[in-house]
């Protein structure tokens, strides 16, 4: 299958690149600059906010699928105005012309962030969240994302072909994250599961970038299994922290309390049920397993 990925090169673009490639598809990664890619890999230099430059790419890649993940993607790392429209428009743009290109699925990266949690006054109205939660983003980033997501609904209306439908990768980490280098927020994730305050910040979710690439892979190459809209949770099932999270929770976002004993069992605050019932989809890496062995060697 023609799978055209943009953002190729970001943190979670390239396992969704090399995933894809290995699963024998034959991937166009996309990116403002050049990225060097192994043989079997095609890359692609595109503004895709220039009209002109981005019906060129689609006419020559000519994708029987899609996966959006090019956009602004941390939190305050661009001006408000700025990471709203960059990454409404883009949604917008790249789905639209998967549908005209007649890609039979396309799938955008959204984020977690769209609950609205790291405020003092969020509080769940239960516990681990699911995709049937309601949203409600307090930053320009999280609310971009709702309109990701608003995007790809609007267009699964009138799509009778392509499939579309929307992830929320939870905190990605990388290779060579595991291995012990600095994560996005300025901190290894040692130093995260020593300082459950570092990990709090995002309800204590983590996925494995291979393990959330597999999603990505499954949805494209199983489009009969996906209800055009549908939005899925990407999180390990086990949250980032040295035991259960309930105390910790309760402690650190006091509004959670009320629901947080419903994690006693272990659970993450997040629930990925849905696609591991669409699509088979069970996130196999753990932080015990990985992180443990980087420490033996």
């Amino acid at each position: 299958m023609r799978v055209l990925v943009t953002g190729g090169s970001g943190r979670l673009g390239r396992s969704v690149v090399t995933v894809l490639a290995s699963r024998g598809h034959e991937v166009t990664s996309v990116d403002t600059a050049e990225h060097p890619w192994p043989e079997g890999i095609t890359p692609a230099v595109c503004d895709l906010l220039d009209s002109g430059a981005r019906a060129e790419l689609f006419a020559r890649a000519a994708p029987e699928a899609v996966v959006h993940l090019a956009g602004i993607a941390v939190p305050f790392a661009r001006p408000d105005a700025e990471t709203l429209r960059v990454n409404a428009t883009l949604a917008w743009e790249v789905l639209s012309a998967a549908v005209g290109a007649g890609a039979h699925s396309a799938v955008a990266a959204s984020s977690p962030t769209v609950y609205g949690y790291n405020t003092p006054s969020w509080k769940p109205r239960y516990l681990p969240l699911d995709e049937e939660h309601p949203v409600a983003p307090w930053h320009a980033y999280g609310l971009s994302k709702v309109m990701v997501e608003e995007t790809v609904r609007a267009l699964a209306r009138t799509s009778d072909k392509c499939v579309l439908s929307a992830v929320r990768p939870g905190y990605v980490v990388s290779p060579e994250e595991w291995r012990g280098a600095v994560t996005q927020q300025g901190h290894t994730l040692s130093e995260r599961l020593e300082d459950p305050a570092l990990a709090a910040g995002s309800l204590f979710n983590y996925v494995d970038a291979h393990d959330a690439a597999e999603l990505f892979a499954l949805i494209v190459e199983n489009p009969e299994r996906v209800t055009g809209g549908t939005v899925y949770n990407a999180i390990a099932p086990d949250p980032l922290a040295r035991g259960p999270v309930e105390a910790d929770l309760a402690r650190l976002h006091p509004a959670t309390a009320e629901h947080a004993p419903a994690l006693a069992d272990g659970r993450a605050v997040f629930s990925s049920e849905r696609a591991r019932r669409d699509l088979g989809w069970r996130p196999e890496r753990t932080w015990r397993d990985l992180l443990h062995q980087t420490e033996e060697a």
